[in-house]
């Protein structure tokens, strides 16, 4: 190993992909990250300097919190000056949370933090989890003229390079299981790995990292859907303590015009609730005041969210209604593309 060779640390949360077939029982276990290179030997011919770090125990996808996102980021913000780049081993189902979260609380970064899993355990025959773990860490590494070649929080899954908070799950079954709907792939990893510079973000002034800790998760999502009552909305609504409302609403952010819908959207404002409003269809964005049926909500104080992910909408809500700013001030931000989460007309 060169003396000037990358550094790497990679942070296995839990997951799919940390997991082997125990030989005695036959069940799934987490394998010793510590023993990298035994498990994986193709990884020492990278040349790099990998260091590991397991939570123990390791936390099921479903069992993320914000409190988990804050120990994430410590541990790269301790080993910040240690490592040219990180990679996060994390189960699938909320990664694209993960990401998002950690894409908004890394305020300054310049290293990369790629997030991977896979959906077959490292251990089976046809595991995902190698080829992803493996492509990850080179991404992590990847430099030119001593600088990342992609300084940012991203999602690697089966050859695709995506943003972390333009990320979601849209397969519970295929190796494809990622997908970045409305903003180009960073990098695209065949026999070569193609990166797309122009659509990757670049700092400018050099910055001392800053980590984002306080979440507010105060927060609710209200999912459209036709047949909805007055009765469900109040049971959201009326949570005491809700201080911020992500609305999914239909195609170009559409909802309902009946009367008892909006008063209850316009009572909610008047409270200090900061409602965003973010589409339902996987593609494309809101266009508030396209249709009769967004401008009322527009009329009403309700933010558009634009091409914003349901995952970015809501870490990136909870970590600025976390930071003491005024309201007008919180959806100001909502509205600003912060991290490149969102595509502003």
């Amino acid at each position: 190993m060169k003396a000037d060779s990358p550094s790497i640390l990679l942070i296995y949360t839990g997951g799919t992909i940390g997991m082997i077939n125990d030989p005695v029982s036959g069940s799934l276990k987490p394998f010793d990250f510590s023993k990298i290179m035994k498990q994986i030997p193709e990884i020492k011919t990278l040349g790099y300097h990998i260091e590991s770090y397991s939570f123990d125990p390791p936390i099921d996808s479903s069992e993320i919190k914000p409190e988990t996102w804050v120990r994430m980021a410590e541990i790269i913000e301790k080993r910040y000056q240690d490592f040219d780049g990180f990679v996060i081993l994390h189960g699938t189902d909320t990664l694209a949370y993960s990401a998002s979260a950690l894409s908004f609380m890394l305020e300054d970064l310049a290293k990369p933090v790629v997030f991977t899993g896979s959906q077959l355990p490292m251990g089976d025959l046809r595991t995902d989890g190698k080829e992803n773990l493996i492509t990850s860490i080179v991404i992590a590494a990847a430099q030119e003229h001593g600088k990342a070649v992609v300084p940012e929080v991203c999602i690697y899954f089966e050859s695709k390079l995506s943003r972390g908070n333009r990320t979601t799950k849209v397969s519970a079954e295929q190796f494809n299981a990622f997908q970045s709907a409305n903003y180009p792939y960073l990098a695209n990893a065949g026999v070569h790995i193609i990166y797309r510079r122009e659509a990757v973000r670049y700092k400018g002034k050099f910055r001392k990292l800053v980590v984002h800790k306080k979440f507010n998760n105060h927060i609710a999502i209200l999912k459209l859907f036709p047949g909805i009552t007055p009765e469900y909305m109040d049971a959201v609504l009326g949570y005491k303590e809700l201080k911020g409302l992500i609305l999914e609403t239909y195609g170009a952010g559409n909802a309902p015009t009946e009367s008892w819908f909006l008063e209850r959207i316009e009572k909610a404002i008047e409270k200090g609730v900061v409602i965003l409003n973010v589409t339902q269809c996987s593609r494309g964005s809101v266009e508030m005041g396209r249709y009769e049926t967004s401008r009322q909500l527009l009329n009403a104080g309700v933010l558009s969210g634009y091409d914003i992910t349901t995952e970015a909408a809501t870490t990136k809500m909870m970590i600025l209604l976390a930071q003491n700013l005024k309201t007008e001030e919180v959806k100001m931000l909502l509205n600003k593309s912060l991290k490149g989460e969102i595509t502003l007309p």
